[in-house]
């Protein structure tokens, strides 16, 4: 989520710009035997490769306001991105834009410097509009696009192969200070915040503050191995503990976003743990590692293939799952329709089976992430809505009616918006006219203006109801 804290703390650096650039002197590896200074120019020309594909995003809409989350107000912003693409293509957090009515990446000017000028001051570079090609919520990943060619791209780093203690540099715009590079080591090199959460972040003690959000973490040869992404702190500022989402975690999403604009995941319909030496020793199972069973979709693929609570999945197509990450990356990367070879342990015994995959339903705690307000703002109500449609009627509670307009959120311009509308309310006529859809909503409203009279008939938690009030 973005809002009016991210004025200060969350610049977006993005790619340069489409004019041609100088070419940056090469600072010279020094004679002597110098390693300090040695070192210093090798950190001079990483800075001076990557500068240029890290860009400055601005954003303006609508966000959530502090203490109530359902109710929107209009915000600005800023954070970093980082160009992967020189045709444009920028990646940032999805934090960052996911609620933009605008937005806007300022591309750095960075020539070269002539040595007799006498300030070492940049002329600011261009503004471009980008639109957002997809967004992914659950790896906070956002994939833009601004109409631009022979940006200069960075390249992607394996961060599989990343180690503990290896030097790293942050680069971004912290606390809306653009073009910033700082300098750490890579201090974990998959951190979890919860034992079983799917992502596992680069962790570095390199100072990464509130704007730094969508800047690349690169390694000693200018090479992407994490997108920055969040910091842990007590007092708001850096403390030593920055998050980078891990490079191939980012070329994976950036990607199916860039292909598809969404993120497809495979599922089999259980829920898992992973196994812990506690829970070994208490159920008396051969190893203290693998995923147990804990929850089955009755309806499911795995409850129909024969998979039971209890059962200790061990390894899938063959490859070892030592936990819940594991298990949840190996059937991401199953298409479709594909079939995952499960070898489980149950009761003692060693068992095979094979289990269809299928595309991960959509998750009705991210309504939100499903909105822009330029699409679906509707500003005599004041609401963001979306069309009620089969996929989303089967996440919702049963509905009286299937179909209308489900309201995400309210803006705080509404006077006052818990006596009209509520987070889950679903539309369903204006004035005795029939609401199916979005565009029948804007249509029942669009001869509408202040001090109008209007009642809608809207569902809320399975009843019927009549919402009367004047446009204002």
């Amino acid at each position: 989520m973005w809002g009016k804290r991210f004025c200060s703390i969350g610049t977006i650096i993005l790619a340069p710009s489409v004019v041609a650039w100088g070419v940056a002197a090469e600072p010279q590896t020094p004679k002597g035997g110098d390693a300090l200074r040695a070192m210093s120019a090798s950190f001079e020309r990483v800075a001076q490769r990557v500068a240029p594909s890290v860009v400055q995003i601005f954003v303006s809409g609508y966000g959530l306001s502090d203490g109530q989350s359902d109710v929107l107000t209009k915000q600005q912003g800023t954070a970093s991105g980082t160009v992967l693409d020189p045709d444009g293509y920028i990646v940032t957090n999805a934090h960052v834009v996911s609620r933009a009515r605008r937005i806007q990446v300022l591309l750095p000017a960075l020539p070269d410097r002539d040595p007799n000028e006498p300030s070492v001051i940049r002329p600011q570079g261009v503004k471009r509009d980008a639109e957002v090609v997809g967004i992914d919520t659950a790896t906070d990943l956002a994939l833009l696009k601004i109409q631009a060619h022979g940006l200069a791209a960075l390249q992607f780093g394996d961060s599989d192969k990343l180690r503990q203690g290896e030097l790293v540099l942050a680069f971004g715009s912290p606390l809306g200070l653009g073009n910033t590079v700082t300098m750490g080591v890579v201090s974990a090199v998959a951190r979890q915040l919860q034992p079983d959460d799917m992502l596992a972040y680069v962790q570095t003690d390199a100072p990464i503050n509130p704007g730094n959000s969508g800047g690349p973490l690169v390694d000693v040869r200018g090479r992407v191995v994490g997108i920055n992404t969040m910091i842990i702190t007590r007092s708001g500022g850096s403390e030593g503990v920055g998050l980078a989402i891990p490079s191939n975690t980012v070329r994976y999403i950036v990607d199916q976003l860039r292909a598809k604009g969404r993120v497809h995941r495979g599922v089999i319909g259980v829920q898992v743990q992973t196994v812990s030496p506690t829970m070994a020793a208490a159920l008396g199972l051969p190893q203290a590692w693998g995923v147990i069973v804990s929850d089955i979709d009755p309806d499911g693929p795995a409850g129909k293939a024969g998979i039971q609570i209890g059962d200790v999945i061990v390894s899938t197509d063959g490859e070892v799952v030592g936990n819940v990450r594991e298990f949840g990356i190996n059937l991401y990367h199953h298409p479709t329709g594909a079939t995952v070879a499960l070898d489980i342990l149950r009761g003692g015994a060693k068992m095979s089976l094979k289990v269809p995959v299928v595309e991960r339903p959509e998750d009705p705690d991210t309504l939100m992430d499903m909105v822009r307000p330029e699409k679906n703002l509707v500003p005599q109500l004041d609401i963001l809505g979306i069309d009620v449609d089969a996929k989303l009627a089967a996440a919702l509670p049963p509905l009286r009616k299937a179909s209308g307009v489900l309201v995400a959120a309210m803006s705080a311009d509404a006077s006052p918006p818990a006596d009209r509308f509520q987070p889950g309310d679903v539309i369903h006529a204006v004035n005795w006219t029939t609401v199916t859809s979005l565009d029948e909503l804007r249509k029942a409203v669009a001869g509408l203006k202040d001090g109008d009279p209007v009642v809608v008939q809207i569902e809320r938690g399975g009843a019927l109801k009549f919402v009367a009030f004047e446009i204002d």
